[in-house]
């Protein structure tokens, strides 16, 4: 896909970004002092609608619940820009001066990060002439879903969030990606993430009388057993996935006591629509098992985020975008994460690119939603200038179409 030509500056938003710097820093260190939860960042989501109605947006607040739009120019093709508001329940375990205000919420993921680079890009786009239109669409609720289960990019899309755009681009902070560097590629990029609760019903009884019990604990042993076979035995080696189990809860407490049912709950992950249904044709087979040994069962599914797929041609224009930036060097064909995402939801409703800005505190990596999260914050501006440059070009490739 060619998207530009090399009379433009391919540095212009790189130095801008760069000029930005500490205004970015300061923006990702406030919204890190002030976190707050899924469906409840109010604070944030004005701050958000204030910083864009200042740059010239024509904004539009209480999208998807809580979530902020803000729309700029009148003519072109519409170029979404993503960044997720919401934090964690967690208590914040660091030292610096930034450290969380709201005990008990803490940014533990880095969209901080993902909202200082995203006022950036468009403070930027906002001072520079381009041939379309962009759409900063400020999501809340990524990390979790509402009463009925639905996250901040579902809640968005039934407000018509994505109405008329032709492209969505998005990062997502890695601390474990050195700084400076930036992780594309195309295709499936992040896991689908869905969980399942198992009940393991058998016959309970005194534990001097095996004979006369259906042992749950036994029939429950029995299937975690089969279940582990499913990646190794049922999965092609080609399709990466995970099934984890990840608790056993027996209904008798007493070692004298055989349990009567069993309790599993546990998690699987995959990255293609057909292995995500085949895993849970197999948790079936192996829990079959149970009814085989005498007992029961019943299987309840949640299925969470899809898989996270980078449409190719949005991809190579942002791939193309930080190589032009930053040198050829600097982009990595990052492996696909097992993590999961909702901007899988916006990739599905249009064509998405989604990349990983790395921001790893060297010598001491931080693990993502953890007490002691952080972010080494010197490539920030590295952020803000892909997605600016990138929803340039895309706005150029569109209208050409």
């Amino acid at each position: 896909m060619q998207t530009t030509d090399k009379t433009e500056s391919d540095k212009h938003f790189l130095t801008n970004a760069k000029r930005l710097e500490r205004e970015t820093i300061e923006m990702r260190r406030h919204l890190h002092e002030h976190p707050e939860l899924s469906f409840h960042e109010l604070k944030t989501a004005k701050l958000m609608n204030d910083r864009l109605e200042g740059l010239g947006y024509k904004t539009k607040k209480g999208v998807g619940k809580t979530g902020v739009i803000g729309d700029l120019g009148k003519q072109g093709p519409l170029i979404a820009i993503r960044a997720d508001m919401d934090g964690l329940p967690i208590d914040e375990d660091n030292k610096a001066a930034y450290v969380s205000k709201n005990q008990g919420v803490m940014h533990a993921c880095g969209h901080d990060g993902h909202m200082a680079c995203g006022l950036s890009a468009a403070k930027m786009l906002a001072e520079t002439e381009i041939p379309g239109r962009i759409r900063m669409v400020l999501q809340p609720a990524e990390e979790f879903g509402d009463e009925e289960g639905k996250s901040g990019a579902c809640r968005m899309l039934e407000d018509d969030a994505l109405d008329g755009v032709s492209a969505i681009i998005g990062l997502h902070m890695d601390a474990s990606l050195p700084a400076g560097k930036v992780g594309i590629i195309p295709g499936p990029i992040m896991a689908a993430a869905d969980s399942f609760t198992i009940h393991i019903i058998g016959k309970g009884g005194h534990g001097a009388y095996p004979e006369s019990t259906v042992d749950a604990v036994v029939l429950g042993s029995q299937v975690v057993q089969a279940i582990q076979q499913i990646i190794s035995r049922r999965i092609s080696a080609l399709d990466p996935a995970i099934v984890t189990i990840g608790s056993f809860h027996s209904s008798s407490t007493r070692g004298n006591i055989i349990s009567d049912s069993v309790k599993l709950e546990g998690t699987f992950r995959s990255f293609s629509q057909a292995v995500r249904e085949q895993i849970m044709v197999e948790l079936d087979k192996a829990c079959q098992l149970a009814k085989i040994l005498g007992g029961d069962y019943k299987i309840e599914y949640e299925l969470g985020y899809p898989t996270t797929v980078n449409h190719p041609e949005v991809t190579e224009v942002m791939r193309q975008a930080a190589i032009d930036l930053i040198g050829k060097d600097n982009v990595i064909a990052i492996q696909p994460k097992t993590w999961s995402e909702d901007f899988s939801m916006f990739a599905e409703r249009v064509p998405g690119a989604f990349m990983f800005l790395g921001a790893e505190i060297e010598g001491s990596t931080r693990s993502h939603h953890s007490p002691t999260f952080d972010l080494d914050e010197s490539g920030l501006f590295i952020g803000s200038a892909v997605l600016a440059e990138t929803a340039r070009r895309l706005a150029q490739y569109y209208k050409g179409k």
